[in-house]
């Protein structure tokens, strides 16, 4: 079995752990770079930032893509569930096939 994990997969393990570790999701929520390099044993570059933020009961949060980067197309197929990934050197890209989202940027 491969090691390589689409982004789904690895969002859904840090996800997963601080939705059962107190402690992870407290450095999760005031340190989310830290704690999720540390996590998956990976380091991500300088400049990429990690936002994460707490669902509340009467809160929901939305992640859109950039605009300017997506035409017609794709905005479509981001719609239709696309995975998509950012490379600082290419920008945002389509990542249906199973990469290392991580070692992309």
């Amino acid at each position: 079995m491969s090691d390589v994990k689409t982004v789904s997969e690895l969002r859904a393990q840090v996800i997963e752990k601080a939705t059962v570790d107190e402690e992870f999701r407290s450095r999760l929520l005031a340190q989310p770079k830290v704690a999720i390099e540390e996590e998956l044993g990976l380091k991500l570059p300088d400049g990429f930032t990690i936002e994460v933020h707490e669902e509340m009961q009467d809160t929901s949060h939305m992640v859109l893509p950039p605009f300017a980067s997506l035409g017609e197309s794709e905005m479509g197929e981001v719609h239709g569930g696309a995975n998509w990934s950012y490379n600082p050197n290419n920008g945002w890209t389509r990542s249906d096939e199973a990469i290392t989202f991580w070692d992309d940027l």
